[in-house]
């Protein structure tokens, strides 16, 4: 069995020059280069949008020029290739944002979370953005139910982690992970700014990658380690670069 990686982010894509046209950051890029491969199979879920079909061909667009082959898998409104044998030919899987809380709900009904277990196990590559970063860990701050965040803690938990995402720039993140911590809703939170992702390895956290260069490792987009040690909270900052 080889290394099982999961890329969690708050980013993923960076914005071009061109209007609503993207391109893919350097975390996403890290995860089609860990396949080791020169032209790895990309597979979308866009399942936290309800396959929003904007959403899904702005991320076709994204990849135009970029040496891998992408295809996708939608649940709405119904499958449109069978689930674990298009998950299990992926090298890579990259998860959009949007409900965690429906995400989590439709994946169980259509057997999806047993096939990611499957894919994680056999070493693709699972990633994704703000839901589809949430989604990997056991749960954390999302505002799948309404405008206050509430938590969500029956994500797959492949990371024995909570997971908090855009904590730079959605100000209730950050407050609600330290409760949570506190609650003991979840031991530990990882939680990325935006931009920021989190390569895990066997359930590590090794890397802290920004998606666009970073020029002060002080002060910049970052990631973050949230636990309670000697019953306070404590929040140690992660500056991309590999996690000592």
């Amino acid at each position: 069995m080889g290394v099982r990686r999961i890329m969690a982010t708050s980013g993923g894509f960076t914005s071009t020059d061109l209007w609503d046209v993207m391109k893919p950051g350097k975390t996403l890029l890290r995860m089609l280069e860990l396949t080791q491969k020169e032209r790895p199979r990309l597979c979308f879920l866009l399942t936290a949008s309800g396959d929003n079909p904007g959403y899904l061909a702005r991320s076709y667009a994204s990849m135009s020029e970029t040496a891998c082959t992408t295809t996708h898998l939608q649940l709405f409104t119904q499958p449109n290739a069978p689930i674990t044998d298009q998950i299990l030919n992926s090298d890579v899987i990259w998860v959009g944002g949007g409900s965690v809380a429906n995400l989590l709900a439709l994946w169980k009904l259509h057997e999806v979370d047993l096939a990611l277990r499957q894919a994680y196990e056999s070493g693709v590559v699972l990633g994704g953005v703000s839901a589809g970063s949430i989604c990997w860990h056991e749960g954390g701050p999302t505002d799948s139910f309404g405008v206050k965040l509430r938590p969500v803690t029956n994500g797959l938990a492949l990371l024995p982690f909570g997971n908090a995402v855009h904590y730079d720039s959605e100000a209730q993140r950050r407050p609600m992970a330290h409760q949570m911590v506190v609650d003991e809703i979840f031991k530990t939170i990882y939680a990325t700014d935006d931009g920021v992702g989190i390569l895990y390895e066997n359930e590590v956290a090794t890397e802290v990658i920004s998606d666009k260069p970073t020029t002060d490792l002080k002060s910049g987009p970052a990631a973050y380690l949230i636990r309670k040690i000697d019953g306070q909270v404590v929040e140690e900052r992660l500056a991309p670069g590999p996690i000592i």
